[in-house]
């Protein structure tokens, strides 16, 4: 059977009441990766096998900083796992302050349930030791697949694990000048805030460099850091950025309701989608309403709108109603896409 799907466009512009701290960044107040590599222990004959010939070998170096001498070659454990650590250095991060790690395995570890993790430094680009991390492993639970089947994760987190040894120094209160950097690019959006901040302190304190980048100059009145808290909670018309999002994986389809899709007429197998701007249209004979907007042919074939519109949003929602599959839905979308039928971003994930 041939389905053909009619349709009409529609356009519309997302402006929304937005914190300026909630769509752009202070330029130097970021998070800053750390890495390790450690072992874990303790766990219940679920590490690394006699394979994993680098397990074997940082067992018999941690043992050797213990002044016990032992060739990797003899041993034998399999309660051991040789895992990466990772974690994010807060901004404004103090020594001794406590931030969370996750640990992976890198070898054939069947599950690092049960496992501590030993002391790690973690590093950052420089190579410098931030933090050291220690502590149990958790696993977040057991994830029944089937009846007596249970996954064995090989991934975890040690909650409060690392301590900040090292503080990465960023004076603020000094300074007399900052950069903003918007989240997304938007010469609409730039001026916006540009001219929020320039009308309340009635001068020139922000200037949009780029659709991206806003310098910012700290007024007499006030310190750095009460400017700062006064820019990121003041609120702009933020004209919001139209977004398909497609997880091709699970077939989920995420976008807005009112992103219009221009004339066009697309085939894809027994589906046949013609989009174009038609007349008032009435109940066809026979017809049956699925929705406020929508009705389907007395034979099922076809789809009319009742008001004249149509939106990706009626497109993905129709084509499911006539027994597409999550499959030709993402096809005929990214052919849209292609076509230059959709101006919104597509974002496969």
């Amino acid at each position: 059977m041939k389905w053909i799907v009619l349709l009409v466009l529609m356009f519309g512009c997302n402006l929304e009441a937005t914190k300026i701290g909630e769509v752009a960044n202070i330029v130097g107040v970021r998070d800053n990766q750390l890495i390790g590599y450690s072992l874990v222990v303790g766990l219940k004959k679920t590490g690394d096998g006699t394979t994993s010939k680098f397990t074997l070998q940082s067992i018999s170096n941690m043992l050797k900083a213990m002044n016990i001498d032992m060739n990797p070659v003899d041993i034998k454990s399999k309660n051991v796992a040789a895992v990466v650590v990772t974690a994010k250095l807060r901004p404004f991060a103090h020594q001794g302050d406590k931030i969370n790690v996750v640990v992976s395995s890198i070898g054939d570890a069947k599950s690092l349930e049960g496992g501590t993790l030993l002391m790690t430094p973690l590093k950052g680009v420089d190579g410098k030791i931030y933090a050291l991390a220690q502590g149990p492993v958790s696993i977040g639970g057991k994830n029944i697949r089937g009846a007596g089947s249970e996954s064995h994760p090989t991934a975890g987190v040690v909650y409060d694990g690392a301590l900040v040894e090292r503080e990465i120094i960023q004076d603020l209160y000094a300074r007399h000048e900052v950069t903003l950097s918007l989240k997304e690019s938007s010469f609409a959006n730039a001026v916006a805030i540009q001219n929020v901040l320039n009308d309340f302190y009635h001068s020139d304190v922000a200037t949009a460099t780029d659709p991206r980048t806003l310098k910012l100059q700290c007024p007499q009145s006030v310190s750095m850091i009460e400017f700062l808290a006064q820019v990121q909670s003041m609120s702009i018309d933020y004209e919001q950025k139209q977004r398909i999002i497609i997880n091709e994986r699970t077939g989920t389809i995420v976008s807005g309701v009112d992103i219009g899709i221009k004339p066009i007429v697309i085939t894809h197998g027994d589906i046949t989608i013609k989009i174009k701007e038609l007349p008032k249209m009435h109940m066809p004979k026979g017809g049956v309403s699925i929705d406020e907007d929508l009705v389907v042919g007395v034979n099922e074939s076809e789809l009319y709108t009742k008001k004249g519109t149509t939106t990706v949003a009626n497109v993905t929602r129709s084509l499911k109603k006539l027994g597409a599959t999550p499959k030709d839905i993402i096809a005929i979308l990214q052919a849209m896409k292609s076509a230059g039928a959709i101006a919104a971003d597509l974002e496969i994930i």
